[in-house]
């Protein structure tokens, strides 16, 4: 089983970032904190400590990892063109939950490219993820640490659950802050193009960029970012998303759950704060994320409330949307692909606009 070290968030231990950081250099596994999820690092630069990455979370090579540096002025020496927007965004968002794909540079190995000539880069913003780092000397490659397509981590327990018998060491801060992973943001085409959106808001990006498309579905093959296969984020329990304005929303959760609980099936609601009173007399289990307008909350719930409903044995959940604007649309992402596809529109309109 991997070691696992507690370790203080705000002020980490040097003495254990420096174990760590030796395993990282030896090519081994370690898990750490981001703000956004737990991440499964190894030498980016290493391509036989990347490819134990693939194979403890049994990842298709098509799908890229990201590179995380702790000083944007490493960017250059990964990219071979830095054009102004990404200094710009670098500057404003870096540390932060904002991952960059540009030209790559040949000392990046394939393996993190999924073969493409591009490398998605980010800086973390965890004093945990920066010092680990700065000690290993070296862009550390690091999706999230769980078994592929499967609910991401935001706890040392989630990764000891999912990977404790595949990795030599977990770096225990606590749970991450945001929840949700990185905003990637594709800087090689005509306009700036969300490829899975994430911690930063489309919003943030567009006060600084003008127009941002967003582009969240690929054909198979080599992926340009990780997280755009239709299937990802999922509970082994099978899921529909219902997605709607919320008075129509609510009243189709509750729908849905008595027919399917009358049918026999035990059924799991995972819903906001203004929802309870409507599913209390259902004879179904309920995990509340948070209230509708603070997504912040719901974003950082929303895998462990995931996982929560996961391990009660149900034969089906049913999740809410939490709309398409600031944090709401990387939640909706997360439970399109957790829901394979699943989806019920209450209002055709809000399909349209998501």
């Amino acid at each position: 089983m991997a070691r696992v070290f507690s370790i203080d968030a705000r002020n980490p231990d040097l003495r254990l970032i420096a174990e760590a950081a030796a395993v990282i250099q030896a090519g081994g596994l370690v898990a750490f904190p981001t703000e956004t999820v737990y991440g499964l690092g190894a030498d980016g630069l290493n391509p036989a400590a990347v490819a134990r990455i693939f194979e403890a979370k049994e990842r298709p090579l098509t799908d890229p990892l990201i590179l995380h540096i702790a000083d944007p002025e490493a960017l250059p020496s990964l990219v071979r063109e830095t054009p102004p927007s990404a200094l710009e965004l670098a500057r404003r968002f870096w540390p932060g939950p904002l991952t960059l794909v540009l030209p790559k540079r040949p000392v990046v190995p394939d393996i993190v490219t999924a073969g493409l000539p591009t490398v998605a880069v980010r800086m973390p913003a965890h004093p945990v993820a920066l010092a680990l780092i700065r000690a290993a000397g070296t862009p550390i490659a690091a999706p999230s640490a769980n078994r592929f397509a499967r609910t991401s981590p935001t706890t040392a327990q989630h990764v000891q659950d999912d990977l404790g018998d595949r990795i030599d060491l977990i770096l225990d801060a606590g749970p991450t802050p945001i929840g949700v992973e990185s905003t990637v943001l594709d800087l090689t085409r005509p306009v700036p193009t969300i490829l899975r959106p994430g911690g930063l808001p489309r919003e943030a990006l567009e006060a600084v960029l003008g127009p941002v498309a967003v582009q969240t579905r690929m054909d198979e093959g080599p992926q340009p970012s990780p997280g755009m296969l239709p299937k990802h984020y999922a509970p082994r329990t099978p899921m529909i998303l219902v997605v709607g304005p919320p008075p129509q929303t609510r009243a189709a959760l509750r729908e849905l759950a008595a027919r399917y609980a009358a049918q026999g099936h035990q059924v799991g609601l995972l819903v906001a704060e203004e929802d309870r009173a409507a599913m209390a007399d259902l004879p179904v289990e309920t995990v509340v994320l948070g209230p509708e307008d603070d997504l912040e909350t719901v974003a950082r719930r929303l895998y462990e409330g995931l996982r929560e409903l996961d391990a009660r044995g149900l034969s089906l959940i049913i999740a809410r949307d939490f709309g398409a604007q600031g944090l709401g649309l990387a939640v909706r992402d997360r439970l399109l692909r957790a829901a394979g596809g699943s989806v019920i529109a209450v209002n055709r309109d809000a399909e349209k606009h998501g």
